[in-house]
């Protein structure tokens, strides 16, 4: 049989079709979680409803919002949470860009089998130090502070990581004119590479945030009072041990989920670049 040039544009839309369909199906997948959390916001008391059809067309409220924000605890945890991501954020941001560069850049004994190590260190869940962790921030009398909250996590292996496969890629010759001009290699980190390092550092800033923004295990070990619960902590009494209020959890988990849907908004294009950065070489 005779392959034309109609057949073979007939057989290419056909794969077009069929890999939109494909992705179509995959992103209502993934939305449907978030979806649904949202009809759960908007009505008033969703558990008392039977079916599917007699939740989807009960009347929208935003009751529950209303009542979650006027929570005085509520908005102490979205505090909490906010200056916890942030700090240990920008923590990462700085240690991580040095010793990532330190690993890239620098010659120094050992520098092979301490890369090793923190490779080794992402192969580690992080339960598996939840117990030393515990006992560690117990004899440091950090437990209902923020330092327990913050401080272990300020540097993460996989930020250094990261940022040493990034500064690999980058060319020399702009840190050897630097040098030749006479500028300090405080100046050459901080001045010249550091800019240049801007799309993975904020590919990174995104991650450490997001994950301790989400974080639930360490912060609920670590805080016992009030004072110093996360967010993903506080949304956890909502669950009462003979049912749960799932208006209010729902609106207080829409409320979390704002500063990351906000974050990958705003820095999408930074971050397709940081992670498609070196993949293509001239």
């Amino acid at each position: 049989m005779k392959f034309t040039a109609k057949k073979f544009l007939t057989l290419k839309r056909l794969r077009t079709t069929i890999l939109y369909a494909a992705l179509f199906a995959a992103a209502a997948g993934m939305m449907f979680p978030i979806v649904w959390m949202l009809l759960l916001s908007l009505r008033e008391q969703p558990q008392s409803y039977s079916t599917f059809w007699a939740l989807l067309t009960a009347p929208t409220s935003l009751l529950n919002y209303t009542e979650t924000l006027s929570s005085d605890a509520f908005g102490l945890y979205f505090l909490n949470s906010a200056f916890v991501s942030a700090a240990i954020t920008a923590g990462n941001v700085l240690f991580c860009f040095m010793a990532g560069y330190a690993f890239a850049r620098r010659e120094f004994f050992g520098r092979n089998a301490l890369f090793i190590s923190v490779l080794v260190v992402l192969m580690i869940p992080p339960h598996v130090i939840m117990i030393p962790l515990y006992r560690m921030m117990v004899n440091f009398g950090w437990i209902n502070t923020f330092y327990a909250l913050i401080i272990p996590w300020l540097v993460m292996p996989f930020g250094i990581f990261l940022v040493r496969q990034y500064v690999m890629n980058l060319p020399k010759d702009v840190e050897d004119a630097a040098r030749i001009d006479g500028a300090g290699e405080w100046y050459i980190l901080f001045r010249v590479v550091f800019p240049l390092c801007t799309p993975i550092l904020t590919v990174l800033s995104i991650y450490v945030f997001l994950s301790n923004w989400n974080s639930f295990l360490f912060p609920f070990l670590f805080s016992n009072d009030e004072a110093h619960r996360t967010l993903p902590v506080g949304l956890a009494f909502y669950q009462g041990k003979q049912s749960i209020d799932w208006g209010h959890l729902m609106a207080g988990a829409s409320i979390s989920a704002l500063p990351i849907l906000t974050l990958f908004s705003f820095f999408q294009k930074q971050i397709i670049e940081g992670l498609t950065a070196g993949s293509l070489k001239e």
